[in-house]
């Protein structure tokens, strides 16, 4: 998993229906709207899906190679060259140099004039600040770009926001109206939360097409040693921000351990795990719940956990109706961070388009020490394996949110938290809180992969000046290793009236209790 954490750490902020056979699922690609018509991405991928995969050629050429941190900082795009240009209505991109943490560039393909030419990396595109190169020249060995970032006035209409960037391997993230960059998506994962390493399938080539009415569409080609792909995405920015994505994927060898709609985010520390950190915020994280709306009508609340080993929960759903990494907490005094604004951080929801069969939603999370390590991953992991040789496609809207998760349920949740009693030693205790008045509601409490006697105190009450109800109890494990707990409030006659909270205790992650 170091590979996993070194790949997505923090480096630019501070930092289809699922076949059980071969069949071909993908339909035609949707018309490029320009007067030439090119070659498709999606044959593009296909012959890379046949053909073995080829590595990215070597290292890159100077003044892009060899950077630190700081220098490669110090590498912009110069407006009118390589930054603000413009891309149809009321959009502009900004291109991205290589180097450092983005050692193996991609092609990017513009529509110019009604037909879509590759963009020359040249070095006047980008000023190079003296402090850190003396001097730059042309070697003449052509490269291609990190990634691109996409404007629009999304806050102002004079304004040209930043509202997304493309940058290493198959990432990306965007942010809506009065929000500031925290997680991260990408086009799919191999190998997340497993034993072997995890493999980082990467963008070969980019294509833009000229945002029009207000959205904007990107093609991409994807590779690996274990597939190759293709990604079609419109963007439309505004208060929400909405990616509606399909991608395909043509395996080159079986894989099981794959993961469709991924998101990637960070979380340090909270009330469910305070002690990972000895730092004066209450809180730092991007997200801090898993919500999921899934087939069987559930809505399950999963509090989000800094662990001390490696967590995989798999939440087994069929044709799941959507499903997010949430940052529930919105308020300054929740975080007390005057820089990191981790209160207007998005949430990401995934909604699937179609049904994609049964499955699971996978959970990963990855002890860290640090906020600038990315340690959370979500995903989609079909139940049957893709095949060699086959295609397969997925299509969903990924939509980045300020929203809390949609209120289904008379009783919302409004927090968790945990904690050792200590005054009882081997005891652990559970809040929940709720923004309902439950006299008449019916707590439902149990648990499984163990005894129900490791569940005991359970109390349930009304919060001082009406601030809603809090459900409470201990855990007592005893020699279990792992406890799913599950909690929920139901009326008289056993209708869920609030999510179904859900907790995860392993011994390997709190050490005991």
């Amino acid at each position: 998993m170091a590979q996993f954490l070194s790949i997505s750490s923090r480096m630019n902020r501070r930092r289809a229906l699922l076949s059980g056979g071969a069949t071909v699922l993908f339909c035609a690609t949707r018309p490029v709207g320009s007067q030439t018509q090119p070659r498709s991405l999606l044959d593009e991928a296909r012959t890379l899906a046949r053909a073995p995969y080829q590595p990215p050629s070597g290292a890159l050429p100077p003044p892009f190679d060899d950077l630190t941190y700081d220098s490669y900082r110090a590498i912009r795009p110069v407006a009118g060259r390589g930054a603000m240009l413009s891309q149809g209505e009321d959009f502009h991109i900004d291109l991205l140099p290589p180097g450092l943490y983005f050692p193996d560039p991609f092609l990017i393909e513009r529509s110019v004039g009604g037909a879509f030419r590759t963009v020359p990396l040249t070095l006047d595109l980008f000023s190079f600040d003296p402090r850190y190169f003396d001097s730059v020249a042309d070697t003449g060995q052509e490269t291609g770009f990190s990634g691109l970032r996409l404007r629009h006035p999304v806050n102002s209409p004079d304004i040209m926001d930043e509202f997304a960037v493309i940058q290493g391997a198959s990432y990306f993230r965007a942010i809506g109206q009065a929000m500031v960059y925290g997680l991260s998506a990408r086009a799919v994962a191999l190998g997340t939360g497993g034993p072997d390493p995890e493999e980082f399938p990467r963008f070969t080539r980019i294509r833009l097409h000229d945002g029009v009415a207000g959205q904007i569409r990107v093609e991409a080609v994807i590779d690996s040693p274990s597939l190759a792909g293709y990604m079609d995405m419109a963007l439309t920015p505004g208060a929400d921000t909405v990616t509606d994505i399909s991608v395909a994927l043509l395996p080159r060898v079986g894989l099981d351990a794959i993961g469709i709609a991924p998101l990637t985010s960070m979380y340090l520390k909270g009330p469910m795990h305070s002690a990972a950190s000895d730092d004066f915020r209450p809180r730092v994280h991007d997200s801090d719940v898993l919500f999921i709306e899934n087939g069987a009508g559930e809505m399950l609340w999963r509090p989000i956990d800094n662990p001390t080993h490696v967590e995989t929960s798999a939440l087994a759903d069929n044709a799941p109706v959507s499903f997010g990494l949430y940052q529930t907490a919105r308020k300054y005094e929740d975080f007390e961070d005057t820089e990191a604004r981790y209160e207007d951080r998005p949430s990401a929801v995934v909604r699937p388009k179609g049904a994609w069969g049964p499955g699971a939603v996978i959970l990963v999370e990855i002890p860290t020490g640090t906020e600038f390590l990315d340690n959370i991953v979500a995903f989609w992991r079909p139940e049957v394996p893709l095949a060699a040789g086959a295609e397969y496609q997925f299509e969903y809207e990924l939509r980045w949110t300020l929203d809390a998760p949609a209120p289904l349920a008379p009783a919302r949740i409004l927090q968790s938290r945990s904690g050792r009693e200590h005054l009882t030693p081997g005891v652990r205790r559970f809040v929940v809180d709720f923004d309902t008045h439950a006299e008449d509601l019916v707590p439902d409490l149990s648990v499984s992969g163990s005894d129900q006697e490791v569940l005991s105190g359970l109390s349930v009450f009304q919060l001082p000046e009406g601030r809603g109800t809090r459900a409470t109890f201990l855990l007592t494990p005893g020699n279990a290793e792992v406890c799913e707990i599950r909690f929920a409030l139901r009326s008289a006659n056993g209708i869920p009236q609030s999510p179904i909270w859900m907790h995860r205790w392993t011994r390997k992650r709190d050490g005991g209790v």
